[in-house]
């Protein structure tokens, strides 16, 4: 009866392009556990592929197109690796050849999902510490996204005690910067600022605290998360998207592609009152010699103090002359502010 169910299935498969457990099952009387072992030693034999899962599960003839067919079918990615020995590029290369998560995706959505998740990756695997990572990769209607989940130190504390700063919170901070890294022999603290640029979405999950970079309300917020240990970081981006990676890399790039360029979110440092103190922006203002411009967003932020102006725009600009600092969506208060200073500057060089 082995042979004839076997020889039934592949009968069957030469006269149409697709059959089921289920057809086999009404045509024998047998159980479905009892057809399904034949159906699994065809798979193993080489001689059909399954397509499809649950109720769009179906069997087909292996051969060129069934391949190409099965891939693109199979839209979810799941795995778990020793971080031992373990490379990126060798888990993307497998997540594209064996998927078809990127089947027909726009080049430009191709090449940001390439950059974030070996970006990505790569920061799990040299900086947390972890025995193992997850990885998973998703394909939906809409959109593709990724996490990478580590068991390891987690980033923030990583970098809190790297830097011997007195809080998660003031690890984020340095996280938004850009060129900020525990490693840099190996790292040059680029890839989490350009992915946050690149991606629709970035949430990057430590010691109870995520931030949350959304580019589709042009929004980043800091708050609470029930991820304790190690690091998760999700990522998604939106099959319609029109960026292309090299643009972002030219917004904050100079002549000689250098990274020169960043953004801080002025509100993000604003901790009790209403002021933002001068200690809070020699706070913000630490690495960022490393740029010749600086944009500073005053988004939600309804005024700042004298001292926090003071410092950015008088004495680091003194100590930084090539650098420039472009004021963004300060309204007239910050506006009056910052020309105060400036007005003292320009008559103390008098």
């Amino acid at each position: 009866m082995a042979i004839t169910i076997s020889t039934l299935i592949l009968n069957l498969l030469r006269k149409r392009k697709t059959i089921t457990t289920s057809e086999i099952v009404y045509r024998t009387g047998f159980s479905r556990a009892y057809v399904h072992r034949y159906f699994k030693e065809l798979q193993d034999a080489g001689k059909i592929l399954l397509i499809g899962k649950a109720d769009r599960a179906r069997y087909v003839l292996t051969g060129k197109k069934a391949n190409e067919s099965a891939q693109a079918e199979r839209r979810h990615f799941l795995r778990t690796y020793r971080n031992e020995d373990l490379q990126e590029d060798k888990v993307w290369d497998k997540i594209v050849i064996q998927t078809g998560i990127l089947f027909d995706a726009k080049s430009n959505v191709r090449r940001i999902v390439e950059y974030g998740f070996t970006e990505m990756l790569n920061n799990a695997i040299d900086h947390s510490r972890s025995q193992s990572v997850r990885v998973r990769m998703l394909r939906t209607e809409k959109d593709i996204r990724f996490s990478i989940i580590d068991q390891g130190i987690g980033i923030f504390r990583n970098i809190k005690e790297q830097r011997k700063l007195h809080n998660e919170k003031e690890a984020i901070q340095d996280i938004l910067k850009g060129k900020q890294t525990t490693a840099p022999e190996k790292h040059s603290g680029e890839g989490i600022f350009f992915t946050s640029r690149a991606a629709d979405q970035l949430v990057i999950k430590s010691s109870g605290k995520r931030i949350i970079f959304d580019n589709r309300i042009h929004d980043v917020a800091i708050d609470k998360t029930t991820v304790k240990k190690g690091t998760t970081v999700d990522f998604l981006i939106e099959l319609k998207s029109k960026k292309k990676l090299s643009s972002i890399f030219s917004q904050y790039t100079g002549e000689e592609y250098e990274f020169s360029k960043t953004e801080v979110q002025i509100a993000l440092y604003k901790t009790g009152g209403a002021f933002i103190s001068r200690s809070q922006a020699r706070r913000m203002l630490v690495g960022m010699e490393k740029f010749k411009h600086l944009v500073l967003d005053f988004q939600n932020v309804a005024t700042v103090g004298q001292g926090f102006a003071d410092e950015i725009f008088r004495i680091w600009k003194r100590n930084n002359p090539k650098a420039f600092i472009e004021a963004r969506h300060a309204n007239e208060n910050i506006k009056m502010m910052i020309a105060h200073v400036q007005m003292v500057e320009s008559e103390s060089e008098k």
